[in-house]
């Protein structure tokens, strides 16, 4: 049973009871000062709280899809993918689509009435980095009218470590950007949905680096490269993602105007860390440093011709000042927009209270 799982899920919550009500059971028989009867009151206690935290973890990824498999979560996911060469005329291409759904989930729903998310191995040309991603193709794309139109697209990023899955299922990418077409409040658009970890289980930052996965160039080449021949995506691309995924957004678009018109980081920060996840990004260059941290980007770099969108809360985000002091440093002809929240943390349910603003913002960027 995969670790995301509803039967994993149950069984963790059943076992958790099970220990506890056991542990008041027992008790009474375990009310003595023999070192028999101390070490069943510690093992009682020890495992019945090691359940309820086992619970409790695996109803939260759940909820925030942190890991996708039990491999992902001991780390054990180390290779970026086998390269597969698509090019023989009649084999398709880099892009590979694995699955078709309706965006509510179901197989058989009618992609013309409501759109289709196709799961997709994306091998990049350039970088040779292979990845999964969702891809979200509006209901227009299917109608017959609109058969010869090409549609604006934007990257979708997780945060770290994140799974491709939770954009979907979690922070209802699809669903968000269906219904706000539907109303009149964005054009239809082509969400390519993915996780900035391309070679788990290192947290690259989307940098590229040196003897390692050339991470920025795969999402400022490769990947609209790559999706834009399978798919019929027209101009510009957006690009938006939370968190670690937020901080590659920003930076993607400021680096790559030419190819990102538009880039939004939801509760991003604004350079890259230095801890165990990310290991030696840049292995003592100072100028690939700065270059990655985009206050220094804009303090010292010509300001890039593309728009870019922050977001935070006034209590519960750490980044609040730096989103203010990043907003104060954008020059012409960079545009800046963003969203401040009263309150809100890190978190989801946060996010999804900024997505349709966010979803709004990139269709009219990218009309």
């Amino acid at each position: 049973m995969g670790l995301t799982s509803h039967k994993v899920l149950a069984l963790a919550v059943l076992f958790a009871v099970a220990l506890f009500l056991g542990t008041v059971l027992l008790w009474p028989r375990l009310a003595h000062r023999t070192w028999r009867s101390v070490g069943g009151r510690v093992g009682l206690l020890l495992l019945t709280q090691v359940a309820v935290f086992a619970a409790v973890g695996l109803a939260a990824n759940q909820a925030f899809g942190f890991y996708a498999t039990w491999a992902d979560l001991f780390g054990q996911e180390k290779g970026q993918g086998v390269v597969r060469d698509h090019d023989v005329a009649g084999n398709g291409g880099p892009v590979q689509v694995v699955s078709r759904q309706g965006v509510g989930g179901q197989a058989g729903e009618r992609a013309s009435l409501g759109g289709q998310v196709q799961k997709v191995d994306v091998v990049g040309r350039t970088t040779h980095i292979a990845t999964a991603a969702y891809v979200y193709l509006p209901p227009e794309y299917f109608q017959p009218r609109y058969a010869h139109r090409a549609f604006p697209a934007s990257v979708v990023l997780t945060g770290y470590p994140g799974t491709a899955q939770a954009l979907v299922k979690g922070l209802r990418y699809p669903q968000t950007a269906r219904a706000e077409a539907a109303a009149g409040r964005m054009q239809p658009m082509i969400l390519v949905m993915l996780r900035p970890t391309v070679a788990p289980p290192r947290d690259t930052e989307c940098v590229d680096v040196p003897g390692g996965p050339r991470t920025e160039t795969f999402f400022a080449k490769d990947l609209p490269d790559e999706i834009g021949a399978r798919y019929r995506t027209a101009g510009k691309w957006g690009i938006v993602g939370d968190s670690t995924g937020g901080y590659c957004a920003l930076k993607v678009a400021m680096h790559h105007p030419g190819v990102y018109g538009a880039g939004a980081g939801l509760s991003a920060y604004y350079e890259a860390p230095s801890d165990p996840t990310t290991g030696d990004l840049f292995h003592g260059d100072r100028a690939a440093r700065d270059r990655a941290d985009l206050m220094w980007s804009l303090d010292h770099l010509p300001p890039p011709g593309t728009s870019l969108l922050v977001t935070s809360s006034k209590q519960g985000e750490s980044n609040y000042r730096r989103t203010q002091e990043f907003i104060g440093k954008v020059k012409s002809p960079t545009r800046v927009s963003s969203i401040i929240l009263d309150s809100g943390g890190h978190n989801f349910n946060t996010w999804r209270r900024e997505i349709p603003a966010t979803l709004q913002w990139l269709s009219r960027r990218l009309t």
